[in-house]
């Protein structure tokens, strides 16, 4: 029997990784067994950005094709439960990982398979396929997510 992806974990662990990196802007498809995102970084501010980039282990802003694993992604979310310390705040939501988070969340909860997802500075666009295997295509403001966001923060709470 083939488990369904927690797409909330995995996505929110890709963005965390996407962060470091700093890209903002990219596309990502679900393959079998693994995601591939293509982007690149945006190029820093400032000097002192270009530095704490470097410091990060951040690459240069050229465009690659990055492929996360099962294995990747759950080094990735554990070496970021290491650096959580503020539990039971409510996060950033406009920071990358978290809207990816929420993103996933959205998938998990119409039980749906992603297919790809297209981010873009203020809006997001999400293919995917429904329970009853048809192919979705959402174009949506990130903005537009911020009550799953705060749903997805509350039931997380009451759970602790």
């Amino acid at each position: 029997m083939e488990t369904k992806p927690s797409y909330d974990k995995d996505l929110r662990a890709i963005g965390q990784a996407l962060e470091i990196r700093g890209i903002t802007t990219f596309e990502l498809k679900s393959q079998l067994g693994h995601y591939v995102v293509h982007g690149a970084g945006e190029k820093p501010a400032s000097v002192m950005a270009s530095v704490r980039r470097w410091l990060q282990g951040g690459e240069k802003e050229e465009p690659s094709n990055i492929s996360y694993t099962a294995q990747d992604i759950e080094r990735i979310d554990q070496e970021g439960k290491q650096r959580r310390v503020r539990a039971g705040r409510l996060p950033d939501f406009y920071s990358l990982s978290n809207t990816l988070r929420t993103l996933g969340g959205y998938l998990n909860s119409k039980d749906a398979q992603l297919l790809e997802l297209h981010i873009r500075p203020l809006t997001v666009t999400l293919l995917y396929q429904n329970r009853d295997g048809h192919p979705q295509m959402e174009d949506r403001t990130i903005a537009s997510f911020f009550n799953v966001f705060t749903e997805m923060h509350g039931k997380r709470g009451r759970k602790d």
